[in-house]
């Protein structure tokens, strides 16, 4: 296990933007980015550049300093032998953010995993959907589980430029939640064993935390990821249903034939040389949604650079993970408790 230093992380940009995700990569190879300062605990510590980031960059996100506290437990969800799930709220960079928390019955302190879902309307959405199957399991498990709501979604505070910015903010919410927790206090929280578990658009924000936040985290999961490209997701999401946030964000931001640099740097691929953590990438082979070509580039160009990574193939299984879900589920406790045990 590394070394644990007392500072803020640096927070991550995302986006996966879209309910689906279909569409090929190619093996373009990463390109290098400045290595961090430190891989300590509290994340990176970059240097000054003589050029200034693009305020929508993941070398923006790396150079800000992100805040995550204030951890408060609410109501009392529902109880079980094994845990209790709780509304909690918390604060990341200035904003209240909420979600579910289980707690295990038990001794503590229990490790905690930062669970990240995946697309859900932001209007149909309700706290703590996405991931209840990985929630409950994980708990059981003996892990202390928060699951972030991000900004825009249930009772989290409002952030209205996200969507055309690539919806960087939720990888911050998520930087957040593993500062709160490490910040809490709570006598139930080991606060120096933290994990990072997210699933399709959430495992892009996975991606782009490991890079904007190496050392936050102690280990890392992604399931059935979208593209580390952004542009790849907003062409099979997005533009093919005429959304007209497309234009709003050509407009501001320029396509990939018009600003090159803003999109390769938006992509975790661009600075796979950061990543500190052991990753595992788990994808099924007949997804529909998001294409194991995408998981298979990503796995590529972290190995390029050196980085314990692991794709882990699933045969027959689609995007959501169905028959062979819990066994996919036992190969995840296993390479959590090699990490956080």
């Amino acid at each position: 296990m590394r070394p644990r230093g007392p500072a803020c992380a640096a927070a991550g940009l995302l986006l996966a933007v879209a309910l689906s995700c279909t569409g090929g990569a190619g093996d373009a190879a990463p390109v290098a980015s400045p290595p961090p300062a430190g891989a300590a605990r509290e994340g990176p510590r970059t240097g000054p550049s003589p050029t200034p980031a693009d305020p929508v960059s993941l070398q923006a996100l790396m150079r800000r300093e992100h805040t995550g506290s204030g951890l408060r437990l609410g109501a009392v969800l529902d109880r079980t032998s094994a845990y209790t799930r709780y509304a909690v709220t918390y604060e990341a960079n200035a904003l209240t953010i909420s979600g579910i928390m289980n707690i295990p019955e038990g001794e503590g302190p229990f490790p905690a995993l930062v669970l990240a879902h995946g697309y859900i309307d932001p209007d149909a959405y309700v706290s703590g959907q996405g991931m209840p199957r990985e929630q409950d399991r994980l708990a059981r498990g003996g892990y202390a589980v928060l699951h972030t709501d991000y900004r825009n979604h249930a009772d989290s505070d409002k952030d209205p430029g996200n969507d055309v910015n690539l919806r960087l903010g939720y990888t911050e919410d998520v930087i957040g939640a593993a500062l709160a927790l490490r910040d809490s206090g709570r006598r139930e929280i080991d606060g120096d064993r933290i994990g990072l578990f997210g699933r399709s658009m959430g495992g892009g924000v996975v991606y782009n935390t490991l890079v904007v936040a190496p050392g936050l985290f102690d280990a890392a999961v992604a399931y059935a990821p979208v593209s580390a490209r952004p542009e790849e997701n907003i062409d099979h999401f997005q533009r093919p249903d005429g959304d007209p946030l497309v234009a709003e964000i050509e407009e501001k931001h320029g396509t990939p034939e018009e600003n090159p640099g803003f999109w390769r740097g938006v992509s975790a691929l661009t600075h796979a040389d950061r990543v500190t953590e052991p990753l595992l990438i788990q994808h099924g082979t007949a997804d529909g949604t998001c294409p194991l070509v995408w998981s298979r580039e990503a796995a590529a160009a972290f190995r390029k650079a050196g980085k314990d990574v692991e794709l882990r193939t699933v045969p027959g299984e689609g995007h959501t993970f169905g028959p062979k879900w819990a066994a996919s589920m036992d190969v995840t406790e296993a390479f959590f408790a090699r990490h956080l045990r």
